[in-house]
């Protein structure tokens, strides 16, 4: 495509050879502004090539086939030898216009070369025009800062000039100033002392004064007047006491200088009784601009002082008794109903939301008044507090006496402490309120707890008599429950009798919550009546001493009189002890008296059982209440928290001395009753069975059956009850003696191989049972029992061998082996005396 595009411009200045080309003229304008190489050669160009332009639109297949590397410089083409037939039939150059485009491009060089040249020559010149200029300029500038830095001296020199005449004009001004000062103040000296002298006449005579003191429009200059007087007189003649009369006439002017001091305050008191009567009588028309102008004329009278109390004193609070009346029915509702904490917070929120309004109604008048309210709100919340509400506290709050403490049925002093704690946290809240209000420098806060401080010094031994006389009365409802109870059942037997009363008079964890639940309310007075952390541990520490009291108190008589159930069914248990020959009437009711001290016993087990469950129970409340509300209060005093805590150990110690003598008590209730089992049930028949070819009967014995079963049924209260190391130990306990107790009973007996696999059969029986216990020293005793059960069992010649691997039990199998039916007629006692002689 390119060869074609090069054969048509060939074309094209061959046809264009004949055009004659026009003069070259460059101008100087044509390389100002925005120049353009582009621009300047298609000027050159463009008369010379007009007919490229034309025939570059034309198609020229035939030249397609020409590459542009064929175009030589000079217009010709170069070509392979196959194409020489094709370049002689062109008629000339492909660029003709080539010769005149060179002669263009010189002579426009030629023209380019002298443009330089004169553009050269124009820069020499205008070079030589700047440095002249620059020369020019730099002398002229030189000439200017020579002129500048003078106006810069003048300037100063007339700064300085203008600054000491203005200093001059200013303590010109300042002695102008004094002087004026010094002749208004001699002007008012003469005016005053003029004063002073009409006031220096007879004691008394106020007739002879200027109009100015009678003059009820200028009542504000003659107040002011006054006690510039007053202030002169009074330092005058403290002067002179000071130094002393030197001569008669000093003596004189003092004595005068006296009756003008007393003239002055005469006339002072009455100028202020005017004004204040002035001031009510616009205060009860509520002309508050004539009440302020007052005020503020009164203020110059003991800094208005006696305005400010007149003001507050007369207002309806404080002088109506009728109000005081309605506050106290407010509060505590008729004489003839009981006042109850709940009404009388409601009461107090009332009134004091009442008296907060109406103080803050009188704020907006005091600050319209008086130029200095703050200090007539003080001296209105300090009225309200010290007179009204410390009258209805008195009314309200009447100090009970700690010998004669007032009964259950008003209420006791519980109702005496829910009352002030009431009416201190309603009063607080008062008092915030006031000061949101407004009350000056008063300190409200303060105020309101010198209110209640007489309260407050006994509140502590107050807490602690309401505790012990909340104690007394609720045992004394128990008591009172119980023997309602007991009366009730009528005609009982005794056992069955003396087991329903202590089921009604068992602890109750309820009546535990009870006391916890008086002793955080107490606890909750302690905090709010305790400002110091100090003093808040050590009230703190002294109401938990009242719970522990209580709580060591309460559970220990509740283990006692379970243990009384226990105690009866032993004395029960001792009368059906018989000898061996009575009759058969005696010995059945010395079975049916057995019978009953049984289930007396049983009952009196897990009552006891109960009691212990309880007062479990009730020692973890008490530990429970002491670490989420008692602990972290007694951190602020050193030791006090360890002191608590060993007093927790203490109280409790008494109650864990009457559990342990009572779980005593019932292992030997539950061994009486084995015992009494075994003894009625077990038969010689069980471990001498006849011989009679009969086969041997593997159940266990009737005594083992029924021992094991009162064993499940006693129990099982005894697993419920008992926890930890407690349950641990009497258990082992249990075990041991019930181990010990077996021994005893089998003693009694004589065995032959089936009896021995019978008692084999028991001891099984025994020692599944026991295994619940989880005691391992017990599971070990009963399996060397079954292991010396076997001495019944194997033939003489075998029991040499027998305990080879359990040396430590061959006492209690050579007391075992005396019991064998063959012992004698085998002469086993030679035998063993000659095989174990160490245990001879």
């Amino acid at each position: 495509m390119k060869e074609s595009n090069d054969g048509f411009k060939s074309d094209k200045l061959a046809k264009s050879s004949s055009v004659s080309s026009l003069p070259l003229i460059l101008d100087i304008e044509d390389f100002k502004g925005d120049f353009s190489f582009d621009a300047l050669f298609g000027n050159l160009v463009n008369d010379l090539l007009p007919s490229f332009q034309e025939e570059d639109t034309d198609p020229s297949e035939g030249h397609s086939n020409i590459s542009g590397s064929d175009v030589l410089a000079n217009g010709h083409l170069r070509g392979p030898p196959d194409a020489s037939k094709s370049a002689q039939g062109l008629s000339g150059p492909l660029f003709p216009e080539v010769d005149k485009l060179l002669s263009l491009f010189k002579d426009s060089c030629k023209e380019l070369v002298d443009l330089r040249k004169q553009i050269d020559g124009r820069l020499n010149n205008l070079k030589k025009d700047v440095s002249s200029q620059d020369s020019k300029h730099r002398k002229t500038l030189t000439e200017l800062e020579k002129g500048v830095d003078g106006l810069f001296d003048s300037f100063a020199r007339l700064d300085s000039r203008i600054s000491s005449v203005g200093q001059t004009a200013a303590k010109i001004g300042d002695h102008l100033q004094s002087a004026d000062a010094q002749r208004d103040t001699a002007s008012q000296t003469i005016e005053l002392i003029k004063y002073l002298m009409e006031f220096n006449g007879s004691p008394g005579d106020l007739m002879e004064l200027s109009p100015l003191f009678s003059d009820d429009s200028r009542v504000a200059e003659a107040a002011s007047i006054a006690q510039k007087l007053r202030s002169f007189a009074e330092e005058d003649i403290g002067r002179q006491s000071i130094t002393g009369p030197s001569v008669a006439g000093n003596a004189t002017a003092s004595r005068g200088l006296e009756v003008a001091v007393a003239n002055l305050q005469d006339y002072c008191n009455e100028l202020e009784n005017r004004l204040l009567s002035r001031f009510d009588a616009a205060s009860q028309r509520r002309e508050l601009s004539t009440m302020a102008e007052c005020a503020k004329i009164l203020s110059q009278f003991n800094r208005g002082t006696s305005a400010m109390q007149h003001y507050v004193a007369t207002r309806p609070m404080f002088i109506d008794v009728e109000v005081m009346n309605a506050d106290t029915r407010l509060v505590l509702g008729d004489h003839s109903s009981q006042a109850t904490p709940s009404n009388v917070a409601r009461g107090l929120a009332s009134l004091y939301k009442e008296i907060t309004d109406t103080v803050r109604k009188e704020a907006a008048t005091i600050m319209a008044v008086f130029p200095s309210p703050n200090d007539v709100m003080a001296i209105l919340v300090q009225r309200v507090l010290e007179q009204r509400v410390t009258a209805l506290l008195d009314k309200l709050l009447v100090k009970p006496s700690l010998v004669n403490l007032p009964p259950m049925e008003e209420g006791g002093l519980l109702l005496y402490l829910r009352m002030l704690a009431v009416a201190y946290e309603k009063t607080q809240e008062l008092a915030r309120d006031l000061r949101a209000v407004g009350c000056g420098d008063l300190d409200v806060e303060g105020l309101t707890e010198s209110l209640f401080s007489a309260y407050k010094d006994e509140y502590p031994e107050h807490e602690q008599a309401s505790l012990r006389q909340l104690y007394q009365a609720k045992m004394a409802e128990l008591r009172a429950e119980s023997q309602q109870t007991s009366d009730s059942t009528g005609t009982i037997g005794r056992s069955r009798g003396a087991a329903v009363v202590s089921s009604h008079r068992q602890i109750s964890v309820t009546v535990v919550t009870e006391f916890v639940r008086w002793n955080e309310e107490a606890i909750s007075r302690c905090s709010l009546f305790s400002t110091q952390p100090a003093t808040l541990a050590t009230n703190v520490k002294a109401v938990f001493t009242c719970l522990l009291d209580q709580v060591s108190q309460y559970i220990t008589e509740g283990l006692e009189r379970a243990r009384d159930g226990l105690t009866e069914a032993a004395a029960l248990r001792e009368k059906y002890v018989l000898g061996t020959s009575v009759s058969r009437r005696v010995a059945a009711a010395a079975t049916s008296v057995a019978e009953a001290a049984a289930v007396a016993g049983e009952s009196s087990f897990r009552s006891f059982m109960v009691a212990v469950q309880r007062c479990g129970s009730s020692v973890a409340i008490v530990q429970q209440f002491f670490a989420n509300s008692i602990s972290r209060l007694l951190l602020p005093v050193d030791g006090a928290h360890a002191a608590s805590c060993e007093e927790m150990a203490t109280a409790m110690s008494s109650a864990e001395g009457a559990a342990y003598k009572g779980l005593q008590q019932c292992i030997e209730t539950v061994m009486a009753e084995v015992e009494r089992l075994l003894s009625a049930e077990q038969k010689t028949t069980d471990f001498r069975s006849p011989d009679d070819g009969i086969a041997p009967d593997h159940r266990p014995t009737n005594a083992c059956t029924r021992v094991v079963a009162y064993l499940s049924r006693v129990l099982e209260s005894a697993f419920t009850a008992l926890e930890g190391l407690n349950k641990q130990a009497f258990l082992t306990e249990l075990g041991n003696r019930l181990h010990k107790g077996l021994l005893n009973h089998w003693q009694k007996f004589t065995f032959n191989p089936s009896g021995g696999l019978r008692l084999k059969r028991d001891i099984t029986e025994y020692g599944e049972f026991v295994r619940s216990f989880n005691a391992p020293s017990v599971d070990e005793k009963f399996e060397l029992l079954g292991i010396m059960a076997n001495v019944f069992i194997v033939a003489p010649e075998s029991l040499s061998t027998l305990f080879e691997g359990t040396p430590s039990i061959r006492k209690d199998a050579q007391r075992f082996i005396q019991l064998r039916e063959d012992y004698k007629s085998a002469k086993l006692a030679a035998r063993l005396s000659s095989l174990w002689p160490s245990s001879s």
